[in-house]
């Protein structure tokens, strides 16, 4: 009695293949100190060129000028209270109340030879977080150049014009009742 594994070796023995001649294979010894040759496409990028990650379209929107303090660091702290309360973009949220914030967070410090708005231009994105961060992210880069500019376009993007309509109706129909006062 044979076991499976023994038979199979059997059905292979005897079925063996022919030997087939395969045509010799030439190997070109490559010359010593040689560089190998370049391949152009056509637009005439090596295939190392062509293969390199692309390094372009990286870029932040903010433009953060040159901060030229010795040692100088954002505190972890610093960090934390503008974390502490981050933009969502949520319906009852309001853009000019977060700039208020903001900026008071930003100015309880001073860096020596430090600009203001070049901290506040560093520290803003942190204070931003879902739908907000994504607004950010999206802004072509180098386009927000000053401290103005980014207000100016957060403010615009997240205070919609339904909004300013709605304020400027309850103020046209604001009216004094007869009990009230001038």
């Amino acid at each position: 009695m044979r076991t499976r594994s023994q038979s199979r070796n059997s059905n292979r023995q005897q079925q063996q293949v022919p030997p087939t001649f395969v045509e010799p294979f030439n190997l070109v010894k490559p010359i010593e100190n040689q560089a190998p040759p370049v391949v152009t496409m056509d637009d005439n990028r090596t295939m190392a060129q062509i293969l390199k990650a692309p390094t372009e379209g990286y870029e932040d929107a903010i433009v953060v000028p040159e901060i030229t303090a010795d040692k100088f660091e954002l505190k972890h702290g610093l960090l934390t209270l503008v974390q502490n309360k981050q933009f969502f973009e949520h319906d009852k949220e309001d853009p000019h109340a977060h700039i208020r914030y903001f900026n008071k967070i930003t100015s309880t410090m001073k860096f020596p030879n430090v600009p203001s708005t070049s901290v506040k231009l560093m520290l803003f994105p942190f204070s931003l977080e879902g739908a907000a961060r994504i607004w950010l992210e999206k802004e072509p880069p180098r386009s927000i150049l000053t401290w103005d500019d980014l207000v100016s376009k957060f403010i615009n993007k997240f205070f919609r014009p339904s909004k300013t309509t709605n304020l400027r109706n309850e103020i046209t129909r604001f009216q004094q009742r007869f009990e009230e006062t001038f």
